[in-house]
């Protein structure tokens, strides 16, 4: 039986373009490191090893501020490292890592940087088929497109808005309730009482 099913295989795969042959391999090799990702890494283990390394240590008062807004939320060092161990677990990382690199690309004032980095950006962020492809609109990525030969600090701030407000109204609010996030204030309530000690 097993010998059918790779002959199929093989037939299928001997039908491809090597373009074809090499991107399948790469969507297998990629999801075959998510799920190794998933089944190696519990999150919960995850933030308790950083809980005990003694320079982890939000309070009691900084993980609920968490939960008032996602801007709160982001501009927490740790409180962006459990969000993006969150976002990893559901599959989605790629929206947390294009705002952080948007906010980093504001910040270049060089026009060499900017062409670079934008150009960089639109490659694993924008385009059709990109690794990291975010989801915006046919309208917002034609714009980026067209920007690219003169780019700006603000050439990505259309997609940014978009993926943040996709971010606060649907991984931000699962995230608050998650286990993740309960474990994360149990700790730091009990961090909190062993200090006041």
């Amino acid at each position: 039986m097993r010998e059918s099913i790779t002959s199929k295989n093989m037939a299928f795969t001997d039908q491809m373009k090597p373009t074809e042959l090499s991107a399948l391999k790469e969507i297998k090799k990629n999801w075959r490191n998510r799920i190794g990702l998933l089944l190696k890494t519990n999150t919960s283990k995850s933030i308790w090893q950083l809980m005990k390394n003694k320079t982890y240590r939000p309070s009691a008062d900084d993980v609920n501020q968490w939960a008032q807004s996602l801007d709160k939320l982001l501009s927490h060092k740790y409180g962006k490292a459990a969000f993006c161990i969150f976002l990893e677990s559901e599959f989605c990382e790629e929206n947390i890592e294009f705002w952080s690199a948007c906010e980093d690309f504001k910040k270049l004032t060089s026009s060499k940087d900017l062409a670079s980095r934008a150009s960089s950006m639109y490659e694993e962020f924008i385009k059709n088929e990109a690794p990291k492809e975010i989801n915006v609109d046919y309208q917002t990525k034609n714009a980026i497109a067209q920007s690219l030969h003169k780019p700006t600090a603000t050439s990505f701030l259309a997609a940014q808005r978009k993926v943040y407000n996709l971010m606060e109204n649907n991984s931000y609010p699962r995230f608050i309730q998650s286990n993740l996030y309960r474990e994360l204030c149990a700790a730091a309530r009990g961090q909190d009482k062993h200090t006041k000690s």
